[in-house]
């Protein structure tokens, strides 16, 4: 019943910043872990950041921390990623999607975990 539209990606030289958005329509985003993940061809889809429903819960790849940040606004139903110092080793097609178990964090870095995703939105950094 909730639907997930991702912006904000583009073509952005190494050192730059990107900021993604995520907005959900449905009256049960504020129930959800909300997570970021990233793809690109060849590899799995790998766990980039996740939300509580409270923001009282942050998680990170180790190799984005410092340098991503992931915040969520339940009024306006909408999740952000602020991704600063971009590298190539960044570019990838990035999915937002909402954990399947409301109220839950279980596994929040499993994409098998969550159950509702966004179309993806492409994140090229140049060198």
């Amino acid at each position: 019943q909730v639907q997930l539209v991702e912006t904000g990606g583009g073509l952005v030289q190494a050192g730059g910043s990107l900021r993604l958005s995520c907005a959900a329509s449905g009256r049960t985003f504020g129930s959800y872990t909300m997570g970021w993940f990233r793809q690109v061809p060849g590899k799995e889809r790998e766990f980039v950041a996740a939300i509580t429903r409270s923001s009282s819960g942050i998680y990170y790849l180790d190799s984005v921390k410092g340098r991503f940040t992931v915040s969520r606004d339940n009024a306006n139903n909408t999740l952000y990623l602020q991704m600063n110092r971009l590298t190539p080793e960044d570019t990838a097609v990035y999915y937002c999607a909402l954990h399947a178990s409301a109220r839950s964090a279980l596994h929040y870095n499993d994409p098998r975990q969550y159950g509702t995703w966004g179309q993806g939105t492409q994140v090229t950094v140049s060198s």
